[in-house]
């Protein structure tokens, strides 16, 4: 026990010189860890660390041991979420961001995209992303960014080939449309280029597949949706090799785009049902999708584990067997948005929210949220029309899931 401790516990009377405001200040400091090992994994919170020996100090500081020095460089807390998610991905390192978009943000600048680089993305991408986009080349007239539609294989190696991009961006299953890039084929005309290839691999969760496996080079997660699961934490995380992890590294120092060490433990503790709750999302998804291909009053249904998606063959090759997500998205038929959102104030079980991945369903319109950043034109150009709805299905029971949504049907039919 630390004499400041000992101090402190002292049956002797008050004395006005006691150094009380030293002793206050620097209680508990030295306290002896526990001598058994914490079952689950405690937070740090401490912005800075301290050494007895400055040259153990210095080594840290300049990466020639290992250590931790000031948070925003790193800290137990998140070192702990960064392994866990480079276990689940299989890569060589992970590093972890205050939010999905910081995530992405620096995979652009690690992949070395400038304004004057070209990059082919995602014809249907998350609506942020294509803001964050257009943000960073605004001031520029080379229009550098090409949209293709990832399910086209041939646009897709034509687009490569003819603009010679830095980097390709992607989802591993798109916002809203749910269209399944074929990873591997892509993967190979994009190094064929010479190019990075980026996933976004959020609606997948590396439940269902670990991307790199199949060629990508940065996987992307919004650790806000899957990983965490349970809407209490913003995050993002990047899986990658240890070079370009220690790039990251070196970025987020500067950027300050690191993630707290509360929000770190929320994450951490959430991925340890992912599997769990994975295979409820995506059992609870099918039977949704099933139920609604089978409605007079939804003209259109799109989830890749029915049959009729176009790239359901590429899904049951990718994917873990029998899971295809946790998202269903559907178009209400004659519906625009006075029936869409009749619909949603309509429902009882499944609240309306612009987030997914949660424990419970969560049902959103993309025109007025994810995709409100996109004209109307350019949001019919990708397929998202004004009946379209996207339900992120929670693990509740299927059953009473569906009957939600029937009873919220019936008002606008």
């Amino acid at each position: 026990m630390s004499a400041v401790t000992t101090t402190l516990m002292s049956d002797e009377p008050p004395n006005p010189n006691d150094h009380f405001f030293t002793q206050a200040a620097h209680a508990g400091d030295d306290a002896d860890p526990p001598e058994g090992r914490p079952v689950s994994p405690p937070i740090y919170p401490a912005v800075t660390y301290t050494y007895d020996d400055m040259q153990d100090l210095s080594g840290v500081l300049h990466g020639e041991r290992s250590g931790y020095v000031y948070s925003r460089y790193g800290s137990p807390t998140v070192s702990a979420l960064e392994e866990a998610v480079a276990s689940l991905e299989n890569a060589e390192g992970a590093i972890a961001f205050s939010s999905g978009m910081a995530a992405l943000h620096c995979a652009f600048i690690q992949s070395g995209i400038t304004p004057d680089g070209p990059i082919i993305a995602a014809q249907d991408l998350y609506g942020a992303t294509h803001a964050l986009l257009a943000q960073i080349f605004a001031m520029y007239d080379k229009r550098p960014v090409h949209y293709v539609d990832m399910s086209d294989a041939a646009a897709v190696k034509f687009s490569i080939e003819h603009y010679a991009p830095r980097a390709v961006l992607m989802e591993m299953i798109s916002n809203p449309l749910l269209k399944v890039p074929d990873l591997p084929q892509i993967a190979e005309w994009t190094h064929a280029a010479g190019a990075t290839l980026i996933v976004d691999g959020t609606f997948a969760s590396p439940y269902l597949i670990r991307v790199l496996k199949h060629g990508a080079d940065l996987v992307v997660h919004s650790g806000t949706k899957y990983l965490g699961g349970h809407g209490d934490v913003m995050a993002g995380v990047i899986a990658t090799d240890a070079r370009r992890a220690g790039g990251l590294r070196e970025l987020i120092k500067y950027y300050g785009s690191n993630l707290g060490p509360f929000e770190a433990w929320i994450l951490l503790r959430g991925l340890k049902t992912l599997a769990l709750r994975m295979r409820q999302h995506c059992a609870n998804a099918l039977r949704v999708a099933q139920w609604l291909s089978d409605q007079a009053s939804i003209s259109k249904v799109i989830y890749p584990g029915l049959p009729d998606h176009p790239q359901h063959a590429i899904a049951c090759r990718l994917f873990r067997e029998n899971s295809f997500g946790g998202v269903v998205a559907f178009e209400l038929r004659d519906a625009g948005e006075t029936e869409v959102f009749r619909f949603m104030e309509a429902l009882k079980l499944i609240r309306t929210g612009t987030s997914l991945g949660d424990v419970g369903s969560l049902l959103v319109y993309p025109a007025q949220s994810s995709h409100y950043y996109l004209s109307p034109e350019e949001r019919h150009r990708q397929g998202i029309g004004d009946g379209l709805a996207r339900l992120s299905v929670g693990i509740e029971d299927a059953a009473d899931i569906i009957a939600d949504l029937q009873q919220a049907l019936n008002t606008v039919h």
